[in-house]
């Protein structure tokens, strides 16, 4: 049986670097393992992109720059709706801890072996075995769920619920119409537990679970993915 892998080819990575390039070797080895790379020079740059073409990885590479990244990185995160930053440092210009701005950072010198090995979990999965929203990627065959660099298993009731708020993104979807195909039941007598599944998410997804900005409850209806 063949080895099961993500599809790299189907994944579009944004690359910023600066003319101080940190190693000529990493996009050229890149490019030749199949993955989907959009280049930029600067913030700015990347920021009018990513404005206008959806990526599912940014790379800042932060070195080739001569900065920390910490100013890129935080303006990006406004505008990438959760999607993965992949911050490359200067071992002289690394960040604190407390000023992490990334999903993911590298600090030089490293391989490029190990920087694809830190790509994959950040992207998508394969075709038809996962759906997304926004930077929210739900991977149907393992039951993750990825948001901002982390991923979290899910149980299959948690894993259809899920589905079925991205499916309908943006719209309200009613209480007995979830709890009837999440749940694979008629009975809507009570659904009470529908609430403890959704706020379960939230803590998986909203920065603030107690005051949700992605899951929203629509009083007397149902509930909604805002994405």
């Amino acid at each position: 049986m063949p080895k099961k892998s993500t599809n790299v080819s189907k994944s579009k990575i944004l690359w910023v670097q600066g003319r101080w390039v940190s190693n000529a070797t990493f996009l050229p080895t890149l490019l030749k393992k199949g993955f989907n790379i959009d280049t930029v020079s600067t913030g700015k740059e990347a920021l009018a992109r990513v404005a206008r073409v959806e990526h599912d990885l940014v790379i800042v590479d932060a070195a080739s720059m001569r900065t920390s990244g910490k100013r890129i990185c935080q303006e990006l995160r406004e505008r990438l709706n959760g999607k993965p930053i992949m911050l490359i440092s200067d071992p002289k210009r690394t960040l604190k801890k407390s000023d992490q701005v990334a999903s993911v950072s590298l600090t030089l010198p490293f391989t490029s072996r190990k920087l694809v090995n830190r790509i994959m979990p950040l992207l998508p999965g394969k075709a038809g075995r996962s759906v997304k929203a926004g930077g929210i990627h739900l991977d149907l065959e393992n039951r993750q769920v990825r948001y901002q660099g982390k991923k979290t298993k899910l149980t299959p009731r948690l894993v259809r619920l899920l589905k079925m708020l991205i499916d309908h993104k943006g719209e309200v979807v009613e209480r007995e119409e979830l709890f009837k195909k999440v749940w694979r039941t008629d009975y809507t007598g009570d659904t009470r537990t529908l609430d403890v599944h959704i706020s379960w998410l939230r803590q998986i997804i909203e920065k603030n679970p107690r005051k949700p900005k992605i899951i929203k409850t629509m009083r007397g209806v149902g509930y909604m993915l805002d994405v």
